[in-house]
């Protein structure tokens, strides 16, 4: 069974994608304005509504009255495709996010395409600061049109029960342009793990902790922060991943 919704999904996101990407890329930018976000958000929830209701895989949100009314910078656990959609939908309703990301995605056809259409923070990985310079310089001018910035301090996706070392690239943003932070832990990994074509129906459990102004903190003190509730919600809702290491730390 799970073999056929997941094929059935994989058709259902072809097609869906074929339909709706364009209006992106194409209708957007030509409407200018926020039509390129709306049409986006189409997309978006014309994947959900597949994800929900042909892979059978849905959202538990704990901690939504933790984001601020305010744009903000997220960091969140990185894990599979499913949060780059589902956590937008933990912004203030009528609010849009935008991510930081690698810029080769941009030149993948429709995803990148949509992706370069709607402004999304792109960067250059191997430029060093001056990629945290980028990061910096397009991520204060998203915050101030009110969108919220989206990072995976991880920097790639991490398998359930497993960790990477916490990049300084969202704290690097927070602390030069003066704003408030929220740490995103979730567990999509279980269902949708990394480039599986198979997926598990469930529950994803997403918990949003509570944000803190970065203002006068330093770089390492707001990664710092952010890891140790992330890694500490993580063991939360995910404690079968870690029961091994608490036996063999005892």
């Amino acid at each position: 069974m799970k073999a056929v919704r997941s094929t059935l999904f994989m058709a259902y996101a072809i097609v869906w994608s074929l339909l709706s990407a364009p209006l992106v890329f194409i209708a957007g930018p030509i409407l200018r304005g926020l039509w390129a976000y709306r049409f986006g958000r189409l997309w978006r929830l014309g994947m959900q509504f597949g994800v929900e209701n042909i892979l059978g895989i849905r959202p538990r949100f704990i901690g939504l009255e933790n984001m601020p009314k305010e744009p903000c910078v997220i960091l969140s656990k990185h894990q599979s495709a499913w949060e780059t959609m589902c956590i937008q939908d933990i912004v203030p309703s009528g609010a849009y996010c935008v991510f930081v990301l690698k810029k080769e995605l941009l030149s993948i056809p429709l995803l990148g395409w949509g992706l370069a259409a709607m402004k999304m923070i792109s960067i250059d990985r191997s430029a060093g600061k001056d990629a945290l310079d980028q990061v910096v310089t397009q991520g204060r001018e998203r915050l101030q049109k009110g969108f919220y910035v989206v990072l995976f301090p991880e920097g790639t996706r991490v398998a359930p029960g497993q960790k990477k070392r916490y990049k300084p690239g969202g704290a690097y943003l927070a602390t030069h342009v003066g704003c408030k932070v929220v740490p995103v832990a979730h567990d999509a990994g279980e269902l949708w793990p990394r480039q599986a074509f198979l997926k598990t129906p469930g529950t994803v459990t997403m918990s949003i902790g509570p944000a803190f102004d970065a203002t006068g903190m330093t770089e390492a003190e707001v990664n710092q922060r952010a890891e140790e509730w992330i890694e500490e919600e993580m063991h939360r809702i995910s404690p079968h991943r870690y029961s091994n290491a608490a036996h063999n730390a005892t």
